[in-house]
């Protein structure tokens, strides 16, 4: 069963300002406040120091990729920013909250405005494309219309319409199985659209893929992320990825913060301060 093409995407779906305005009910003083803003944060397991007093905000809005070498500490920064981990030291602040120090009901709200791509896709290998996507709507839906539309998939005008955004239209009913990594990408980038969070936290989304495929994936959630005002964190494994469309690009090494700026001052001086060797005299840079 394959989605009609020929429809508008979600995009420009006319059911898009509901997607968008579901869980904003902050104040105003929240609504002034950065995406994320981490002031001395640091985070130690077992002894080790993962981060050692990282100061970083974030606007709202800003498209902003994390690099450095293997063990820097670029996911834990994305896991600290979501209220996965606690800072063992410092705050951290997510859309004006601070998500260490919620709980139950407080915590499950402000991740509901937060977009979470994972390496691995977090696709279910028994559901089908549409109910994946589906998933993004889960925080907007209450338990008894989640049931229901795991036998009957709701709002799937919503669903091919981010499925043609993404490329993958003709997906609709296919499993993860049947899928090609990149397409799984692209899976994933469509919940992310029928979430309409106000930041999205990616790590690493083209790991595993080619160059061609890579670029593309990277694109495309830049693009999503630009044209609905959405903040964004994403932790990229190649520098070559810096040229997608980054408004910013921030250097982490050993935990601490090693450079911030735009993509283009980024010069092969600069990556040598942040791998320590020469870029050219080695294999290639991954992060």
């Amino acid at each position: 069963m394959a989605a009609d093409t020929s429809r508008p995407g979600f995009l420009g779906h006319r059911l898009l300002g509901e997607v968008m305005g579901a869980g904003k009910e902050e104040g105003a003083d929240v609504m002034d406040a950065p995406a994320v803003a981490l002031v001395g944060a640091a985070y130690e397991v077992a002894g080790r120091s993962v981060l050692r007093g990282l100061d970083l905000q974030i606007p709202k809005g800003q498209r902003v990729a994390i690099i450095g070498p293997s063990g820097a500490g670029k996911t834990t920064v994305l896991r600290l920013v979501a209220g996965l981990l606690r800072p063992t030291a410092g705050s951290v602040t997510t859309l004006g909250q601070h998500p260490g120090q919620l709980r139950g009901r407080d915590l499950r709200s402000l991740r509901r405005r937060l977009g979470w791509m994972q390496q691995d896709h977090n696709l279910v290998p028994q559901l089908r494309v549409a109910h994946t996507v589906l998933i993004g709507r889960l925080g907007q839906w209450p338990w008894w219309r989640a049931v229901w539309s795991l036998g009957r998939p709701q709002q799937l005008e919503l669903v091919e319409g981010a499925l043609r955004d993404v490329g993958m239209a003709d997906r609709l009913w296919s499993l993860p199985g049947e899928l090609s990594g990149g397409e799984r990408q692209r899976i994933a980038v469509a919940r992310l659209l029928l979430q309409g969070p106000e930041l999205n936290l990616v790590d690493e989304p083209a790991a595993g893929l080619d160059v061609r495929a890579a670029e593309e994936i990277v694109q495309l959630i830049l693009r999503t992320a630009g044209i609905h005002g959405q903040a964004l964190l994403m932790t990229v494994h190649s520098l070559a990825l810096l040229g997608a469309g980054f408004d910013r690009v921030v250097a982490i090494r050993a935990g601490e913060l090693a450079a911030d700026g735009p993509p283009e001052s980024f010069t092969e001086t600069r990556e040598v301060e942040i791998y320590g060797r020469d870029p050219a005299g080695g294999p290639a840079i991954t992060v």
